[in-house]
């Protein structure tokens, strides 16, 4: 099994590995010595001036979903010499496995490293210059998919239909200029530009799915497309191109996924994002602040694209998983077998045929975010704040809503930290940050997500929804 199909796996089915693009800590936003702030809306201005260590400065990585490990991945019964099953066996109770569902259910992920980023006094305001690379990846797969999956056949009419199965994921090199201005005591402005250049892209997107089903086949008609872009060198094969054996001569362009391969780095897109934002002090001891972030295009060449069939295709089903020491194959059941197995189905249920092969391009909208926040000095200790953000993620199946209340604590000049708790499309989290900015450095690490349980590869058992941000920058001046 390919590290891809791996991947695709366990994005698509077991949401362990849980795109949109990465972004900067929304536990920072109210930490004025934080130097990465300006990323959260660029009319922060830094408090000094600061030059990162080089991928150092700025590191972040999240996993976000409504679902977890637990949700799909089951222990196995006494006596079974492998310790973990999928929610396809059979010895997995069907509605245990559906009630830990929602109807739509999210997995994305996210991860950003900056490469090189700068912050100083100039112009009349504050300035940066970052370049840094940005991933993602996200799901959003129906409940009704997952009970297809695992009942089958109920009756002699049982039909299926879902709608809106989302799969992309996308990866880019971003060089960002930024500049912030003070207009007077009360307004502050700024913006920021991007250049971005694609590292690689894809998009699969099933509108509907009819399943229906008969005495021994089961047919399948749907409506859906696919396109990938990383460049020339990505090579995306046919079953006829690859050698494989055709059950009818319809298959012979159908996509093989198994045999999908990159043989080398190459830019696959270019794009172009801004930035706006501005704040306002309106009592004070009131701070109001707004922003839009990445607004913009991402256009993506050398595309291969598929859509699936116009007609009607039949799927025998899926294999049994064997986990019981009576059923034939318990001895080879091992958990990697299982899923490899369950891929193979996979790709029969989702009939994909290639149209263009590294010809043409498409364009995508950037995945923006708007964010309104509002902070107040206590006024028994004015080194104590209140504050509460709206943020609002448009990413298809990435997209989220969020709002979060903190508790700022400022009681030096070279100190800071948070602590808050937010409520969003993924649940409850609880978030925390603390920030050392003395004059000469400044070093911050906390996280807007956290988890108490994990698997042992580190994985979070219940809702698989955690983050980290750290980063050590140079400062310098007043």
């Amino acid at each position: 099994m390919t590290l891809l199909r791996k991947f695709i796996l366990s994005l698509g089915v077991c949401g362990a590995l849980a795109a949109g693009a990465q972004e900067a800590p929304r536990t920072a936003y109210f930490l004025d010595g934080y130097s990465f702030r300006h990323e959260l809306n660029p009319a922060f201005g830094g408090e000094r001036n600061y030059i990162s260590l080089p991928a150092l400065g700025n590191f972040d990585l999240g996993i976000f979903s409504n679902v977890g490990v637990n949700t799909f991945l089951y222990k196995t019964p006494a006596g079974s010499p492998y310790k973990l099953t999928t929610f396809m066996s059979p010895t997995v109770d069907a509605n245990t496995f559906l009630n830990k569902l929602g109807n739509s259910n999210h997995i994305n992920g996210d991860f950003g490293v900056t490469i090189l980023s700068t912050g100083f006094k100039g112009f009349k305001g504050y300035n940066t210059i970052t370049v840094g690379v940005k991933a993602g990846v996200g799901a959003d797969l129906p409940k009704d998919l997952f009970a297809f999956m695992k009942l089958g056949q109920t009756g002699p009419d049982t039909h299926y239909r879902f709608d809106d199965i989302k799969i992309q994921a996308s990866a880019m090199a971003e060089i960002a200029l930024g500049h912030s201005h003070k207009i007077n005591d009360k307004l502050g402005i700024g913006a920021k530009v991007k250049v971005l250049l694609g590292l690689g892209s894809a998009y699969a997107h099933i509108k509907h799915m009819d399943v229906a089903f008969g005495h021994e086949k089961w047919q399948i008609q749907a409506d859906g497309e696919v396109m990938m872009s990383a460049g020339k060198d990505l090579y995306v094969p046919t079953k006829q191109e690859a050698g494989k054996e055709l059950k009818n001569p319809s298959d012979a362009d159908l996509i093989e996924w198994g045999d999908i391969d990159y043989d080398k780095f190459g830019l696959s897109g270019f794009g172009l994002g801004f930035d706006l934002g501005a704040t306002y002090t309106l009592l004070p001891d009131l701070e109001l602040s707004a922003a839009i972030n990445d607004l913009g295009f991402m256009n993506w060449g050398n595309a291969v694209t598929g859509r699936t069939g116009s007609g009607t295709w039949t799927f025998d089903g899926f294999d049994n998983i064997a986990v019981d020491s009576d059923m034939p194959g318990y001895e080879e059941n091992k958990l990697d077998e299982q899923l490899d197995r369950l891929w193979d189905d996979m790709q029969d249920v989702v009939n994909i045929h290639r149209e263009k092969n590294g010809t043409g391009g498409y364009t995508k909208a950037l995945h923006a975010t708007l964010r309104l926040g509002a902070e107040y000095k206590m006024p028994f200790y004015k080194r104590l704040t209140g504050g509460f953000l709206f943020s609002s993620h448009f990413a298809g199946c990435s997209s989220w809503t969020e709002g979060r209340f903190y508790a700022t604590v400022k009681p030096v000049k070279w100190f800071d930290a948070t602590v808050n708790y937010g409520a969003s499309t993924y649940g409850s989290s609880f978030g925390w940050m603390i920030n050392f900015h003395p004059k000469g450095f400044n070093f911050f690490i906390g996280s807007d997500h956290q988890f108490f349980s994990v698997t042992p590869q580190y994985v979070p058992v219940g809702h698989a929804t955690a983050n980290i941000n750290f980063g050590f920058n140079v400062t310098f001046g007043s």
